[in-house]
């Protein structure tokens, strides 16, 4: 297997989780962000994750001090450089996005992969107006990125077949399963996932249960391992209520896709979830 150099852009939950799946395989990994304050979390979290590896006899001391000491972090852009590939895992906002990307093709060389971990965001769009827009793809990781073993590798409009079997061997080397997907709202996982989300959050709302008993009722009946408030709560609510309008806009305002006003009240309210320590559930007890 190729050893590449991988950038990873956000040491959010997502992009720490990305890049730790990298370094596990033996790329060296620069892990970007602008806020030393989550790099901070995110090297928390990087010890904590392969601490416990240690522990359950999965790696050896020296090969956990191996893997954390191939994640570089970095704050500025530039750092990416040499990069061989790139995966940008910052929240899901277009403008920010095609900004990055605006970057990236100016810094990287123009062999360079340059993936997004978009959840429901065109990739075409992303692309669009941009120089190279042949080695944009999208690269769908879930959460928690080191656990789960499904990747959509998308291909945009744009995107050369060759950059897309790159990408989807990329996916296979690091572990994964990668599904190769179509440039559509919410691909796959997400589109589908929409109505489970959404029709609890309608029967919550009419006041027929409550989020713990429909949680209960769909592990229980239904043979699903988290219900939907739980498996929003860990995804955050801000990121589930995002993808959901992206969703909807993108189909055209299509009602089954409508965005939920409880969603909503929670995201102003800043209850998103574990990471805020109240959502759905009280993570403070």
């Amino acid at each position: 297997m190729t050893a590449y150099q991988v950038g990873v852009i956000g040491a959010g939950t997502m992009g720490a989780g990305i890049a730790l799946v990298c370094a596990r395989k033996g790329h060296r990994t620069w892990l970007l962000d602008a806020n030393p304050v989550v790099l901070d979390k995110a090297q928390s979290y990087l010890q904590a994750t392969l601490k416990k590896d240690v522990e359950k006899g999965k790696i050896t001391e020296q090969q956990k001090e191996e893997i954390y000491q191939s994640i570089v972090p970095v704050s500025e852009i530039q750092a990416l450089a040499n990069c061989d590939i790139v995966i940008e895992a910052v929240p899901e906002r277009l403008e920010l996005k095609k900004s990055i990307f605006s970057s990236l093709v100016d810094i990287c060389s123009p062999e360079a992969l340059l993936l997004t971990n978009t959840s429901s965001i065109s990739i075409t769009e992303i692309a669009g107006g941009l120089k190279n827009p042949e080695r944009i793809l999208g690269f769908h990781f879930f959460n928690p990125a080191p656990v789960m073993p499904l990747v959509e590798v998308i291909h945009g409009k744009k995107s050369s077949p060759e950059n897309t079997e790159k990408a989807y061997q990329f996916a296979k080397d690091l572990g994964k399963v990668p599904v190769l997907v179509g440039d559509t709202p919410g691909f796959i996982v997400n589109r589908v996932a929409r109505p489970y989300y959404n029709e609890g959050l309608r029967i919550l709302g009419d006041r027929v249960a409550t989020a713990d008993q429909i949680d209960n009722i769909m592990k229980k009946a239904g043979g699903f391992k988290m219900g939907p408030f739980e498996l929003q709560d860990l995804i955050g609510i801000d990121i589930n209520f995002a993808t959901t309008e992206s969703v909807y806009t993108n189909f055209f305002h299509e009602g089954r896709f409508k965005p939920s006003r409880i969603q909503q009240r929670m995201v102003q309210a800043g209850n998103l979830g574990r990471k805020t320590g109240e959502g759905f559930y009280d993570y403070n007890k």
